[in-house]
């Protein structure tokens, strides 16, 4: 796969997630079937081993294989595709990288060191040697709002000019903050693609956002797609459709989140599973808790009121 740059890096990406049984097993046939979808629904790209596909819980073996998977349905397609090589340890973020440089993903994504707060100095150190492995494949990095350090916009141009295949971030945009947004578009000026929320994804791009990983095609990913290129046709109609993606989120996702305490990646798959495109499971891998199955189908009929054109 060509190499991606800050330029080309943009869009709306697809999340892979895992496909697993209730003990936690991974079924590779369900996971071929559900890139298979993801490839039909024309996204931007797709890249796997985000949260949503529980990077931390897998094993090398099923690591690397999840990882052959993507990149050879992905290459035989021609879709773009990123591998996240993340991982808690970053030791074991490195071999993940070597496991599979020779997949020639368009891009990697990585965490910074995640134990104790990384220093400007620690986390320069991590990727520079990431990058010394890499063997010119580019870094993204994925900064979260639970990270142990969330990076400001003043600080991604420090990291950048140090390590200079570092192509883009995914962060959290601020609740849309007009000053975030102000700070992002300097920041940008040193050479980075810049991924915000997938339900944040129209707002973003008017403001100067590149794209998203996006959890809105957790709903349902062809329609996410559609949703995004009306951003470029026509913006009004695209902001529209944001009015009500944010309606369903604060309405039917979030209480899980604030009230049960739930897991963002936990939404992921249930958002999955209420849009009905996959056949991921109702479970994440032990120890983290999972939405019961038998909340969807109330979740999936107010989101056919919502947004109806997720559901056709």
């Amino acid at each position: 796969m060509k190499s991606l740059t800050s330029d080309s890096l943009k869009g709306n990406w697809a999340t892979l997630l895992l496909t697993t049984d209730e003990a936690g097993k991974l079924d590779y046939g369900r996971l071929e079937d559900e890139v298979e979808t993801l490839v039909a629904a024309h996204p931007s790209g797709i890249y796997s081993n985000g949260t949503a596909c529980e990077f931390y819980s897998q094993t090398m073996d099923e690591f690397r294989r999840i990882s052959e998977i993507l990149a050879s349905r992905c290459e035989a397609a021609g879709v773009p595709f990123q591998i996240g090589v993340s991982h808690p340890c970053a030791g074991e973020s490195l071999e993940r990288l070597l496991a599979i440089r020779d997949l020639r993903p368009g891009a990697v994504q990585v965490i910074l060191p995640d134990w104790f707060p990384s220093s400007t100095a620690a986390a320069v150190d991590f990727l520079k040697v990431m990058e010394e492995n890499a063997g010119g494949i580019p870094m993204v990095i994925y900064n979260p709002p639970h990270a142990k350090r969330v990076m400001k916009p003043a600080e991604w141009a420090v990291l950048k000019s140090e390590v200079d295949s570092v192509i883009g971030l995914k962060v959290f945009d601020d609740n849309r903050s007009g000053e975030w947004y102000a700070q992002m578009r300097e920041a940008k000026k040193c050479g980075l693609s810049i991924f915000i929320p997938g339900h944040h994804l129209a707002f973003g791009i008017l403001h100067g956002a590149d794209g998203a990983y996006s959890n809105v095609s957790c709903i349902n990913p062809r329609a996410a797609q559609q949703w995004y290129e009306t951003i470029g046709k026509d913006p009004e109609a695209a902001m529209e459709t944001e009015g009500r993606i944010q309606k369903f989120m604060s309405e039917c996702i979030d209480p899980f989140i604030v009230r049960d305490g739930y897991p963002n990646h936990a939404c992921d798959r249930f958002m999955a599973l209420v849009g009905g495109w996959a056949d991921v499971g109702p479970k994440l891998r032990w120890p983290y808790q999972s939405i019961p199955l038998s909340c969807a189908e109330a979740v999936r009929a107010r989101a056919r009121q919502i947004i109806p054109e997720f559901f056709i």
